[in-house]
């Protein structure tokens, strides 16, 4: 049998399918346990996954009774499955399973190379090629995986999707801002600062966008909920970055800052605390 091609298609973030020949639903799969398989089998693709790991992946330190048989019959059931999409194949060999997929397209490594490449092309300054590769990665990335289950695999891929999902916005934000889309790049930066509050870039972006979009009012407010937040959970401060962005955008405006000068619109220093790196 054929290994996939690039034409096979594995979905496993938000409704987990599979385009190959044939489409499969997550309603094709072999229940909850089949779905998580097909997830740890995929996301795990490039190396033999043990008989013991798959079995910890799919019920964690509660195993079932004749849980060896169990799982003999899911991976066959799978196996089935994938056969008949035309999808690629599962082997055992060795007391180890292993998806084979070919070249197959898979979401989750595609947000991670769309990631990769929109930084190399913002690098480069292409921003063209930096917006769509963020566009695709933060698409990718900001869907449900798994929803409904908390084993611990599954939160640990949940981080590594938001910190590429935190890395897609950061570039979505400074590109739309330097294409003069100040409407996306706000709603980029805003994204960033729900997913990370603690990483100033999205305020700086924030701050850049709405001052960019003639609210120069926002953006004083915007550096202002970041200092208190600061203030409040950190005892620190804004970054000399953070307030270099907000005293550039003063300084580009005729119009008067909130509170009269610059430095009431810095407002006084916290209590005590290093500056917090964006």
């Amino acid at each position: 049998m054929k290994l996939a091609s690039p034409s096979v298609r594995f979905h496993l973030t938000a409704r987990v399918t599979v385009e190959g020949r044939r489409r499969l639903d997550e309603a094709d799969l072999p229940g909850r346990q089949g779905r998580l398989a097909l997830v740890y089998l995929v996301a795990n693709r490039h190396r033999p996954v043990s008989v013991d790991e798959l079995a910890a992946a799919l019920w964690g330190d509660d195993l079932p009774p004749s849980w060896q048989a169990s799982l003999r019959a899911l991976v066959s059931k799978l196996r089935a499955n994938l056969e008949y999409a035309g999808a690629g194949r599962l082997t055992r060999s060795g007391g180890c399973y292993q998806a084979l997929l070919g070249s197959a397209w898979v979401d989750l490594e595609e947000s991670a190379n769309a990631v990769d490449r929109a930084e190399g092309a913002r690098r480069r300054g292409d921003l063209a090629a930096a917006w769509g590769d963020a566009t695709v990665g933060a698409s990718i990335t900001r869907r449900p995986l798994l929803a409904g289950e908390d084993l611990p695999w599954i939160a640990t891929l949940r981080d590594v999707l938001e910190h590429r999902a935190v890395r897609a916005l950061d570039i979505l934000a400074e590109v739309n801002l330097a294409c003069g889309d100040h409407h996306l790049a706000a709603e980029a930066a805003r994204s960033l600062i729900d997913l990370a509050p603690f990483r100033e870039t999205g305020y700086r972006h924030l701050i850049r966008a709405e001052a960019a979009r003639g609210d120069l009012a926002e953006a004083v407010r915007v550096f202002h909920r970041l200092r208190v937040l600061l203030d409040e959970e950190l005892g620190a401060r804004p970054s000399v970055d953070t307030q270099r962005a907000l005293t550039e955008v003063l300084a580009s405006t005729s119009a008067p800052p909130v509170g009269g000068t610059r430095g009431a619109a810095m407002g006084p220093a916290p209590r005590g605390g290093a500056a917090v790196p964006g």
